[in-house]
């Protein structure tokens, strides 16, 4: 009875560190927000799992709008309100 015991524990300690990692590779379904402001405009960024999905864009004294991809790939990025708009992305400068 006693090494039926000791058997059960061993087997518990070993199980337990398993499910704490699993839990902490789940995906979350709460996205993570950052908040940042340039100028006269404050930016949250929308993440789910590191992708940026969404950017809310307020500024001061004006509505706000959301920045969306356009597509699921690449930056491109339009306003959820006109998606007609183009919404320059240029690259300006890049340093290897």
């Amino acid at each position: 009875m006693r090494t039926l015991n000791r058997l059960l524990l061993a087997g518990l300690f070993t199980i337990t560190p398993l499910t704490v990692m699993a839990a902490d590779d789940a995906p979350s379904a709460d996205p993570d927000v950052t908040i940042r402001t340039e100028g006269d405009k404050t930016i949250q960024e929308y993440r789910q799992n590191g992708f940026l999905y969404a950017i809310k864009v307020t500024p001061k004294g004006g509505k706000p709008y959301f920045l969306v991809r356009a597509d699921g790939t690449d930056a491109n990025f339009i306003r959820s309100d006109q998606p007609d708009m183009l919404i320059p992305s240029w690259k300006i400068f890049e340093w290897k």
